[in-house]
């Protein structure tokens, strides 16, 4: 994959269930420049409370846990992204305030049943 100097290609793909379980994220592919916010809508849907994640995997590695909450009004960071669990409007937004070409990467949004572990996930590509 070839970058221009100076910009960060994003490219959201989303996943659902059927169950009633379902992370929906932004779909579409956009591009940015270095410096520029980055917000990465993640809305569930459930009918539990479950933790709410956000995995990373950068081009030719495996994913990685980025951020979790898993209780409302958890808030995580890690390498500037950051994440808070909204039960009022059942959203777990990933944000960064100033993206550079090394957060380029493919980005899960996931919600886990606490009691059974199962797992449902969205993913974008940044």
């Amino acid at each position: 994959m070839n970058f221009s100097p100076g910009s960060v290609i994003v490219i959201f793909l989303m996943f659902g269930r059927s169950n009633g379980d379902s992370v929906t994220q932004t779909k579409g592919q956009v591009t940015l420049s270095e410096g520029a916010s980055l917000t990465v809508n993640c809305s569930y849907e459930t009918t539990q409370y479950p933790a709410l994640l956000w995995y990373v995997q950068y081009p030719r590695k495996g994913p990685q846990l980025l951020l979790r909450a898993s209780k409302a009004n958890d808030k995580d960071r890690n390498k500037g992204f950051e994440a808070t669990y909204n039960t009022e409007t059942t959203s777990f937004h990933l944000e960064k305030a100033s993206v550079q070409e090394s957060d380029s990467a493919m980005y899960y949004c996931a919600l886990s049943d606490t009691v059974t572990g199962t797992a449902e996930r969205a993913e974008h590509k940044l």
